[in-house]
């Protein structure tokens, strides 16, 4: 898998002495150096990203996850997850203090009920840029990436059958996984959204749902998978390699 980048976003501004060597000061300056300090109202919020760029928020060590910053803690989450890889969460928003930095940021989860989103502080995390975004529309049964806003593919996919469909809404890769026999089902790769099958409540891990290659390239096209959006493992290689952990995925009915 491809090593995430991860970047510290970080702000230094320049301090001035006192007393008299500030009196010395034209007027004129000093009101070009207030202008440079940035100040905000302290809880305030504000979204992240555009759209052509996204977030993901790295753990680094530990994250606890509250309903609001410091109250109703939902999950606490270690560095890798239960398949051993980087727990990721796909983030949304910041709340500020007077000094305009980040304390706490509000984030996607990859828990049930599908959609769920919660707070964790600043520090517990990294940041790092996510460029691409998927598409799964299941009335056509296509999937379709997109890269700093260009379609980058389109392709046919295996949906959830009937009794067991894919559960609509907005997600993100929150996993990536390659299996060890690429000629399984999974074909040669896995890419986790963090959503849930809302029927499979007794499967491994609740029902993950993830976008992944096949063995049975004759079934792309038909209603036919537990949940899991299949299509052709050369288009797999093609999605694994640009949709990192925190790409935004929409599924649409």
């Amino acid at each position: 898998m491809r090593v995430l980048l991860l970047i510290l976003l970080a702000s230094a501004v320049a301090a001035c002495g006192g007393g008299d060597e500030d009196a010395a000061l034209p007027t004129s300056d000093v009101a070009a150096a207030e202008k440079t300090v940035k100040t905000c109202v302290s809880a305030s919020t504000r979204l992240i990203g555009s759209p052509t760029t996204t977030y993901a928020a790295v753990v680094q060590e530990r994250a606890e996850a509250f309903r609001s910053p410091g109250a109703g803690r939902l999950a606490v989450f270690g560095r890798k997850n239960v398949n051993g890889v980087p727990t990721v969460f796909a983030l949304l928003a910041e709340r500020v203090g007077a000094d305009c930095r980040a304390d706490w940021y509000r984030v996607q989860l990859p828990l049930k009920p599908n959609g769920s989103t919660g707070w964790v502080r600043a520090g517990a995390v990294e940041l790092a840029p996510v460029t691409a975004r998927i598409e799964v529309d299941l009335s056509e049964r296509l999937v379709t990436l997109y890269d700093a806003g260009r379609r980058v593919l389109s392709t046919p996919a295996a949906i959830g059958s009937p009794q067991t469909p894919t559960p609509t809404g907005e997600y993100y890769v929150n996993q990536r996984l390659v299996p060890t026999d690429e000629s399984g089902p999974f074909g040669p790769g896995a890419v986790g959204i963090s959503a849930f099958s809302e029927v499979l409540t007794g499967w491994t891990q609740g029902g993950p749902i993830a976008i992944h290659g096949t063995n049975r390239p004759d079934l792309i096209g038909r209603a036919v998978s537990n949940g899991c959006i299949r299509v052709r493992n050369d288009v797999l290689r093609r999605i694994f390699d640009r949709a990192l952990a925190g790409t935004p995925v929409t599924v649409r009915s």
